[in-house]
């Protein structure tokens, strides 16, 4: 399974960005290789609008079948539900903890967006 968490470093011991549609980048960990890759998503950190639409697309590009991040907009809620990407919340200081509650079956499935369009 490959789990993208938002983020704004390079590695696993990088912080957990709580925004999804703005994080800098999203760290795609594959559960089965134990590898993962970085996808940038920098060019969605100062949008007007749609940064959240984009960054599902990204995510979903990338092969996700899950996304961990602090929060979830409505609009890219319903383009990673509509994907059929699970979204869950994690307040974690690092894509390491969150992973481990991930793997620990003790994070939350988000079942609408956590917080409104625009959030900062």
């Amino acid at each position: 399974m490959k789990i993208a968490f938002s983020t704004s470093g390079n590695d696993l011991n990088a912080p957990l960005d709580m925004r999804f549609g703005r994080a800098a980048k999203f760290l795609v960990y594959d559960t089965e290789t134990q590898a993962f890759t970085l996808v940038d998503n920098t060019q969605n950190m100062s949008a007007a609008q749609g940064a959240g639409i984009q960054a599902a697309q990204n995510v979903a590009a990338a092969g996700a079948q899950a996304v961990v991040s602090g929060h979830c907009g409505p609009k890219a809620f319903r383009m990673l539900s509509t994907a059929n990407i699970k979204v869950y919340t994690s307040n974690a200081a690092t894509v390491a903890e969150a992973l481990s509650q991930f793997q620990a079956g003790a994070l939350t499935e988000l079942t609408a967006a956590n917080v409104d369009g625009h959030w900062a």
